[in-house]
């Protein structure tokens, strides 16, 4: 079953939980462009998530989803949030969701974490949930080892649930790639930031229409806390501070605030400009509705080519 089916949507596509980028009116606009929006709860608080929800349902009939990354300090008042709102879909990041499981299938949502690798998923399966996001490390944001072309077909092997493949979608040929691997839709985030709708600053829009193939960088790896952004002087001088041994704490100090600065101020020096890979393949803003159509129609395009080849 191809996931627009299992979600009630015209598109197998959902948007990813992006902090201080997902909010609930992009969502609302995701979703009515004919994907599954998502509101990112990192950077809330617990009252400003409920009210980007009750903002989404009023600005849309479709359905819609949350992203809780359950690393944030409020996790448990946000995980009781979504499901006292009772949305459609919650999507999980940066921790095991497993005791809010119960609590959300009994508010009728459906269950999605994101996982970087196959033990990860399992483990997921065994606590219930309805499907899982493999991640690959062509992501941007947070990111783990395993690259999308080798995470997402051993998940699919390793599991008996949906997979949604996420990192490095920016195209037909990629979505089609996915299905290849195994996968019943893709989550999408790098691509959508140059969508017309997307509340970043356009500054950043245009940064990630100026990137290369070579564009992005990851930076705490020696850290632990791996992030996939565009190349800027932020980038740089972390990789360098990190290199020269500076302690997790300090780094974290270092980029503080340096996320929202990208995404309100237009910062795209000392702003953390998270992207993914694909952001070489962009080269305009259009509305979100093109950008999924054209995602579907040039699948369809070149699955008849290869049909042809084949």
């Amino acid at each position: 079953m191809k996931l627009n089916e299992l979600l009630g949507i015209e598109f197998p596509f959902i948007q990813g939980g992006m902090a201080n980028i997902a909010t609930g009116e992009f969502a609302a606009a995701v979703s009515n462009a004919g994907a599954l929006g998502i509101i990112g709860a990192g950077g809330m608080t617990v009252d400003s998530f409920r009210e980007h929800i009750r903002l989404c349902r009023a600005r849309t009939e479709k359905p819609f989803g949350v992203n809780i990354m359950l690393m944030h300090p409020q996790a448990e008042e946000l995980a009781r949030v979504a499901a006292e709102e009772r949305v459609a879909v919650i999507t999980t990041g940066a921790g095991n969701p497993g005791p809010y499981v119960s609590m959300w299938k009994e508010a009728g949502a459906k269950v999605f974490p994101v996982v970087s690798a196959v033990s990860l998923a399992k483990l997921m399966a065994k606590a219930g949930v309805d499907g899982v996001i493999a991640e690959g490390a062509e992501s941007g944001g947070h990111v783990g080892e395993s690259t999308t072309m080798a995470l997402v077909p051993q998940v699919c092997d390793g599991i008996d649930l949906p997979v949604i493949a996420a990192g490095g979608v920016a195209s037909g040929r990629q979505l089609l790639a996915a299905y290849a691997l195994g996968a019943c839709g893709v989550q999408l985030g790098t691509c959508l930031l140059v969508s017309e709708e997307c509340p970043i600053h356009l500054n950043y829009k245009q940064a990630v229409l100026k990137a290369k193939d070579t564009g992005t960088t990851v930076t705490g790896r020696i850290a632990g806390t791996p992030v996939r952004v565009l190349k800027n002087q932020m980038a740089r001088d972390y990789i360098a501070h990190e290199k020269a041994g500076m302690d997790k704490m300090e780094l974290e100090q270092f980029t503080l605030g340096s996320l929202r600065r990208a995404v309100f101020d237009g910062d795209t020096k000392t702003g953390s400009l998270m992207a993914g890979q694909v952001a070489g393949m962009l080269h305009e803003i259009r509305p979100l509705r093109q950008i999924f159509e054209a995602l579907h129609n040039q699948a369809q395009a070149r699955l008849a080519e290869l049909g042809g080849v084949l």
